[in-house]
């Protein structure tokens, strides 16, 4: 399975970088996030708790991080396990400005999953993958605009982060769209669970590198 896509945020490259490894934004972002720990140099676990439609469950996984150049770009090798299935990939993103004041964050990646989401078809699995990164990436924009506003206003402007059901009602009218019926549908919800856990890890691989 190949993720790749682009999308530009409003502001400056590094106050992207930067957003991108608050550990305490991305969380908001990626509602279900439990942790990130660091456990050994360049090398991270974490847990991210699901609740969509009938998918309900904690998935656990592993991050090493290379080829780093801030605010540019890194490359990121992931694990993922949860009780529908497990997956692994690798996955590189990129920051520019093609103009100023804003940033354009490339992203491609191959992952490789296994168990019951193997036998969910591809086109579901990019449709499930579609969804939640184009709202992560809009709930991380949606954070930068708070900050620079408070940083321009001299206060803290509050981020109303989406819920765990805004989120899934965000997904499940993506999958609506694809008309499936029930069995599929469950099948398809566990690869987001997924989807979402590397997601959660793609965005925030260095966010525990500040504060240790």
């Amino acid at each position: 399975m190949k993720l790749e896509g682009e999308y530009i945020f409003d502001g400056p490259r590094e106050e992207v970088w930067e957003i991108l490894r608050d550990p305490e934004v991305l969380a908001k972002a990626l509602p279900g996030t439990q942790s990130l720990e660091k456990v050994a140099e360049n090398e991270y676990t974490g847990q991210m708790h699901v609740r969509i439609g009938p998918v309900s469950g904690v998935f656990t996984g592993k991050l090493v991080v290379s080829d780093e150049l801030p605010p540019e770009s890194y490359t990121l090798t992931v694990e993922g396990r949860g009780a529908p299935g497990f997956g692994k990939g690798t996955g590189h993103v990129q920051l520019s400005e093609p103009e100023e004041g804003k940033t354009l964050l490339q992203y491609e990646g191959d992952m490789q999953v296994g168990g019951r989401i193997a036998n969910v078809g591809q086109r579901l699995i990019d449709t499930a993958s579609r969804s939640m990164i184009g709202q992560g990436l809009d709930s991380l924009n949606n954070a930068l605009q708070a900050r620079l506003v408070g940083e321009v206003e001299g206060i803290e402007v509050e981020y109303v982060p989406p819920s765990e059901a805004k989120f899934a009602a965000g997904v499940a009218r993506d999958m609506a769209k694809e008309m499936l019926p029930p069995p599929q549908t469950l099948g398809i919800m566990a690869v987001v669970a997924l989807v979402a856990l590397l997601l959660g890890y793609w965005l925030g691989s260095r966010s525990q590198v500040d504060s240790d």
